[in-house]
């Protein structure tokens, strides 16, 4: 399987917000969320890449980073930087539900 190019740039994009976030407010907090879950998306792009693809981590990170960004995106009305970051985030596990949706353990499967 060929490398998940799209899960590392999607891991970047996340990582390179949180020092955005940083640099234009001082703000730790997104520091460390953008830089955590950076590392946490690059590892599950790095779980897809394999032979067969372990898509669970990236999907599943996916759905919390848009859960948390939706919610914020709603509370403030605001669509950058928590709208773009939840609309990449839906827009990633969808593709990872659709591409990748055989490799997911469904309960009561059995091969």
């Amino acid at each position: 399987m060929p490398a998940d190019l799209l899960g590392y740039a999607y891991a970047a994009t996340v990582a390179a917000g949180g020092l955005v976030g940083y640099i234009k407010a001082a703000s730790v907090p997104s520091l460390a969320a953008g830089l955590t879950f950076g590392v946490i998306l690059g590892y599950g792009a790095f779980l897809s890449s394999q032979q067969p693809p372990r898509p669970l981590l990236q999907i599943g990170t996916s759905l919390v980073l848009a859960g948390m960004m939706g919610s914020r995106w709603a509370r403030s009305g605001k669509f950058m930087p928590p709208g773009i970051v939840c609309v990449i985030s839906c827009a990633m596990l969808a593709r990872g539900l659709l591409f990748h949706n055989r490799y997911l353990p469904l309960i009561g499967k059995t091969e």
